[in-house]
């Protein structure tokens, strides 16, 4: 029997650079009471949002991605021809096939690098995470390139109190590549599918496809609502709160560190609330930085996380070499969470 012939890859990987992309418009939350009935107090006392940005026509999730991937691949110090594969983590593409990931490829001028999309929601930036780091330690890449883009006020209902503040476009990207030490730890992940009704599409895609429009959600002025995220706010805070906190402490359990160990502390940025919840919970010292991007950037999904990332090291308030643990979790429900060295 013919013996087939062991993969090698590098020892370990690592985060070699990151970059960002926010779109140029920023709305506050007036723009958002126009078409809710509640406050500016309100909004803020319940999420932290102040502002967030929504795209532009010319800010396409491919347009979006290839700006931050760009930054990510100059600051890693490396060429788009030397990314082995893209992986896209991002619910807002609506074109089913093929993958935005091959175009986003084909732009940066990488050289045919294997590409894909992911749908993992909120926790896609951790997924995305872990399948580069196997890459580079199998050695099917030497460098991979980890995008979570979206552009979810196209998927915001306005007219919903619960959810029209809560969420915003970006793209956040990251250069995953070989390492001489461990610099992204082990990864606890996982999904609760029995409370995947907790965040949803309103609608699903085949309601329009089969025409069958009797039931379908009016809005004010009586149009058919376009599909949009919901989510039963009370069911999904208290999971985060009670459940996310013990998944991050398994991760720094995994890694071998203890939060006294921690530099940093990047939360999926879904609601200060939370972070601030998960904060006290995990009990993370005063030195450690927390990221509340979501103050100025609104809930992002999938590139909430690398984007917080990014503005921490921009702003110095993270440097290069800091331990960082980072989770990610939503709609599915899914999570993930690693700890990291910041590059």
């Amino acid at each position: 029997m013919a013996k087939i012939r062991p993969s090698k890859g590098a020892p370990y990987a690592r985060i070699l650079g990151v970059g960002g992309y926010r779109p140029t418009r920023v709305v506050p939350n007036e723009v958002i009471l126009e078409t809710i009935d509640s406050s500016d107090e309100w909004i803020r006392s319940r999420s932290g949002i102040e502002t967030r940005h929504w795209a532009g026509p010319e800010e396409t999730v491919a347009a979006m991605a290839i700006e931050a991937s760009g930054k990510a691949i100059a600051d890693a110090g490396i060429t788009a021809e030397q990314i082995g594969a893209v992986v896209v983590s991002t619910v807002s593409h609506f074109s089913q096939t093929p993958a935005v990931a091959t175009a986003i490829a084909d732009k940066l001028g990488t050289n045919k690098a294997a590409a894909f999309d992911i749908s993992a929601g909120c926790a896609g930036f951790g997924y995305g995470l872990t399948l580069a780091k196997g890459m580079v330690v199998e050695g099917s890449a030497e460098h991979v390139l980890v995008i979570g883009v979206e552009r979810l006020s196209d998927l915001t209902d306005l007219e919903d109190r619960a959810t029209a503040f809560l969420f915003g476009d970006g793209a956040g990207a990251v250069v995953v590549g070989p390492s001489r030490e461990p610099a992204i730890g082990p990864t606890v992940w996982g999904s609760e599918g029995d409370k995947s009704e907790t965040i949803k599409q309103t609608v699903t895609w085949d309601r329009f496809h089969i025409g069958d429009v009797g039931e379908l959600p009016l809005d004010s002025k009586g149009n058919i609502k376009f599909p949009a995220i919901t989510q039963e706010g009370q069911a999904v805070f208290r999971w985060a709160v009670f459940e996310m906190a013990k998944v991050a402490q398994q991760a720094l359990d995994a890694a071998g560190i203890t939060a006294d160990d921690l530099d940093v502390f990047i939360p999926h940025q879904a609601n200060v609330r939370i972070i601030d919840s998960m904060v006290k919970t995990l009990k993370l010292p005063e030195h450690v930085t927390v990221a509340r991007d979501i103050r100025t950037t609104g809930n992002t999904s999938a590139a909430s996380i690398p984007l917080a990332m990014e503005r921490l090291l921009a702003t110095g308030e993270a440097k290069s070499g800091d331990t960082a643990l980072v989770i990610g979790f939503g709609a599915g429900l899914v999570y993930a969470a690693t700890v990291v060295t910041l590059p």
